[in-house]
């Protein structure tokens, strides 16, 4: 079975910086892309930034040069450095990968629970 889990998440004022953290665990045989998504109440989820097993990003238009996305491939995590934070970045932030479990052979998504960011006016 595998797992992600979401770290990190908080309050924060505007203009501040908050980093999360996304670990995959469980039995997996590789993880391919990974990135970040976020939902706020009646909306649907949104992107915010991808990174493929290679090191390549993407990011949406609204954090592109706020928010960096990485990943530590050697312990299956993901992270997401985010700066200069304002308002309309407060949402449920979640983390997903698309991984190849070791009993393979198929590509799923897999999601984490979600972690909470809030930022203050």
């Amino acid at each position: 079975q595998v797992q992600l889990v979401e770290s990190g998440g908080g309050l924060v004022q505007a203009g501040g910086s908050l980093r999360l953290s996304c670990a995959a665990s469980g039995s997996i045989f590789s993880i391919n892309a990974m990135g970040w998504y976020r939902q706020t109440p009646g909306n649907k989820r949104e992107l915010v930034a991808l990174i493929t097993s290679g090191g390549s990003t993407n990011y949406a238009a609204s954090v592109k040069g706020r928010f960096t996305i990485s990943r530590d491939n050697a312990k299956n995590t993901v992270f997401l450095q985010m700066n200069s934070l304002k308002f309309e970045d407060t949402a449920v932030y979640y983390c997903a990968a698309d991984i190849i479990a070791t009993l393979g052979p198929n590509e799923y998504a897999y999601w984490g629970q979600g972690t909470q960011v809030t930022v203050s006016s």
